[in-house]
């Protein structure tokens, strides 16, 4: 088995995937007006529209009512992205911070409201886990 995307639900897909695709500097791809996946070389991140829904059984999906996933980028430099993106994104929940599990951790919102974490791995044993990971 291979994890290979996380898909996010929203009722505004061009305005989602503007806001990550300027946080993260991928260009999606858009294959209609209602989907669009932003591919890194690790996992791709899609975004479509409420209206994908309708292929799936009714109220398997809601929109900006996420309260339990994070979405993860591991960035060279989370204090140097802090720096960058603070001026123009919403909601910075928590500001770089060193974590018990040696990650310095930045937290904020996308428009929708659902967590975004840029990472960088700092302690040695956490350097050491994504060592040769892509």
């Amino acid at each position: 088995m291979d994890f290979v995307s996380v898909r996010i639900i929203t009722d505004d897909t061009k305005r989602l995937v503007g806001f990550y695709e300027r946080i993260t500097g991928v260009s999606p791809t858009w294959y209609t007006e209602d989907f669009a996946e932003l591919d890194t070389p690790s996992c791709t991140l899609a975004i479509a529209h409420r209206r994908t829904m309708d292929l799936f059984p009714a109220g398997a999906a809601r929109p900006a009512d996420n309260h339990s996933v994070i979405i993860e980028f591991r960035v060279r430099d989370v204090d140097a992205e802090y720096r960058k993106l603070a001026p123009s994104v919403g909601k910075v929940v928590q500001e770089p911070t060193t974590m018990p599990w040696g990650n310095r951790s930045l937290l904020l919102r996308d428009p929708d409201g659902n967590l975004v974490n840029y990472f960088t791995p700092v302690s040695p044993e956490a350097m050491r886990k994504f060592d040769g990971q892509r």
